[in-house]
């Protein structure tokens, strides 16, 4: 990684010229600027401003980038490794990507800037190479990324599987699902399940997989196009809580009974699924404790400790409420 006496070297000046034009402080002659913000380019040098402080490199302070924090997914997980961290006295620098690659990146090189101890990632756009290329311990949470990155994930497709067996238990003739994203791993995963169980039945077809892309709205508009067009789906398996909802406010506006004539389970178990009526039916992830357990993950990876387990996958439950219909055995 290039230095600030490489610049000085490449661009023919004083590190000293380097330091003012990188920090603003005192005159410098235009064409010599130019010279300095090339060589800079040319090097891919990066400025870390904290580091020159600090004789050990530590700042105490960990990222924490997550797709969309308006998802209530990802408040809970936050929280749980904002908990973790202060007790260890770390701070976390929260992000947001919107499974943006470029975003991703961007974040990437400002944290560097910040000289953060670690990093957890609950998404996962970038080259995995890039990722490698971080010199910082990296935990990755609710995305299977590489082996050789530590992870913390729930068993999703045994969560798929179990929804849509659910359903069918409960006398669903015609299963549809609302997937995530087609480059999120967690939504495959939950796909991949759903097929498993339908398969073989004779009614199914791929355009009973509708994309909901994790949002609300989304799911909305294609629930309400697969309800008006299949009228006979009278159950659906939400990849997440959020586009769960969204399909009940479809039905609703359908004037389609929940659960008589549409039972629906969604997937993650947010608070946000109680708030609603009838009240979500879903299989929960233990969201807190993936975030404890990553976050306790990238500690030890900091400190050097033994992790005893790089890859953890977690347990998932069926949490029955009320847009289900009650199996009896």
């Amino acid at each position: 990684m290039a230095n600030i006496r490489d610049v000085s070297k490449l661009a023919g000046v004083s590190v000293a010229t380097v330091s003012r034009v990188l920090n603003q402080n005192g005159y410098v002659h235009p064409d010599t600027e130019q010279k300095v913000l090339k060589a800079i380019n040319e090097l891919n040098y990066i400025p870390n401003f904290v580091a020159r402080s600090l004789s050990n490199k530590k700042t105490k302070t960990i990222g924490l980038i997550v797709p969309d924090i308006t998802n209530p997914f990802f408040p809970e997980l936050a929280r749980a490794v904002e908990d973790v961290m202060k007790i260890y006295g770390y701070t976390v620098i929260l992000c947001n990507s919107d499974e943006d690659e470029e975003k991703e990146k961007h974040y990437f090189q400002i944290l560097k800037q910040k000289y953060i101890d670690g990093l957890i990632l609950a998404t996962a756009s970038m080259p995995i190479s890039d990722m490698q290329a971080f010199d910082v311990p990296i935990v990755v949470i609710d995305r299977i990324v590489s082996q050789g990155i530590p992870t913390v994930v729930a068993k999703n497709k045994e969560g798929a599987r179990l929804a849509t067996r659910l359903l069918l238990k409960q006398g669903c003739k015609k299963v549809a699902h609302l997937r995530g994203p087609e480059s999120v791993i967690n939504a495959r995963e939950r796909c991949e399940g759903y097929v498993d169980v339908v398969r073989e039945k004779e009614w199914f077809h791929p355009n009973l997989i509708i994309q909901g892309n994790y949002e609300i709205k989304k799911a909305f508009h294609e629930t309400m196009k697969l309800l008006t067009e299949q009228p006979d789906v009278d159950g659906i398996f939400a990849g997440n809580d959020l586009m769960a909802i969204g399909a009940m406010k479809a039905a609703q506006q359908l004037k389609i009974r929940i659960p008589d004539e549409l039972a629906i389970i969604g997937f993650d178990g947010i608070t946000l699924g109680e708030m609603i009526f009838p009240e979500l039916s879903t299989v929960a992830q233990p969201i807190y404790d993936m975030g404890a357990i990553g976050a306790r993950m990238l500690i030890k990876l900091i400190e050097n400790s033994p992790v005893d387990k790089l890859y953890q996958q977690l347990d998932v439950q069926f949490i029955e409420r009320g847009t289900t219909r009650k199996v009896c055995d």
